[in-house]
């Protein structure tokens, strides 16, 4: 059966969260100075990347709670025993400089755009407050039908009954949806265990999953839903 609708993945698919992140950051350490034990600003940068992408690893997986996590980043990279109010009170002017930098990738309007006779969802592991008010505010919001997160499922990706919530919400069969986001393992291998067919959008041309369906740009994605079988896809998608 042909693929009736797109799930999608929303940060580093289409919004720019790590050009976003790393854009309030820089500001932020202008503003406010490098905390102590980075070298350069592009060290500290770096780490924060790092640290983000640990702590939210364990809200992920269910070892904290997404307030939770989002002090610990702070502490651990200040190195400092903060109290929550402080952790909190950092964090709200990263923040500030954050949503200033909000921007989608520039494929994703048009391509939004040519697959409009799919039908569109979003399954994001991040709180659906937070993805509607981004999602609005970059004009987008209006496209998806439904927008799904972890933080109100209770479960995330990759694991399936998060697809399948998608799925349901669409009220439509695995077999007729086509999830489409950044990470590998999480996104596109995610959602191939859950019977939808994944897509793994690989914007940095990391390469090296011959296991899965790739595209580098989403200019790639109207053609390979449509049959063409360049990009990987077996003859029988569509």
């Amino acid at each position: 059966m042909a693929i009736r609708a797109v799930l999608w993945d929303i940060d580093d698919t289409l919004f720019d969260y790590s050009g976003a992140d790393r854009r309030a950051m820089a500001r932020l350490l202008e503003l406010e100075g490098l905390p102590g034990g980075y070298a350069t600003p592009d060290e500290a940068l770096d780490d924060w990347r790092t640290i983000a992408g640990h702590h939210w690893a364990r809200f992920s997986a269910g070892e904290t709670d997404y307030e939770s996590h989002r002090r610990d980043r702070v502490r651990q990279f200040l190195a400092l025993d903060l109290a929550d109010t402080e952790a909190d009170a950092w964090f709200r002017r990263h923040t500030v400089h954050y949503e200033a930098a909000w921007s989608l990738f520039p494929d994703v309007v048009p391509v939004l755009d040519l697959l409009g006779g799919y039908r569109h969802g979003a399954l994001s592991n991040a709180g659906a407050v937070e993805q509607h008010r981004k999602l609005t505010a970059l004009g987008v919001r209006h496209r998806f039908e439904e927008l799904l997160c972890a933080v109100e499922l209770g479960v995330s990706k990759p694991d399936p009954a998060a697809f399948h919530a998608a799925c349901e919400a669409l009220a439509l069969d695995p077999h007729e949806v086509a999830y489409v986001g950044d990470e590998p393992d999480t996104d596109a291998a995610g959602a191939v265990a859950a019977g939808l067919t994944g897509i793994w959008l690989d914007r940095g041309e990391r390469g090296g999953r011959a296991d899965l369906v790739r595209i580098t740009g989403l200019h790639q994605l109207p053609a390979l839903l449509s049959g063409d079988t360049r990009f990987g896809a077996p003859d029988t998608f569509g």
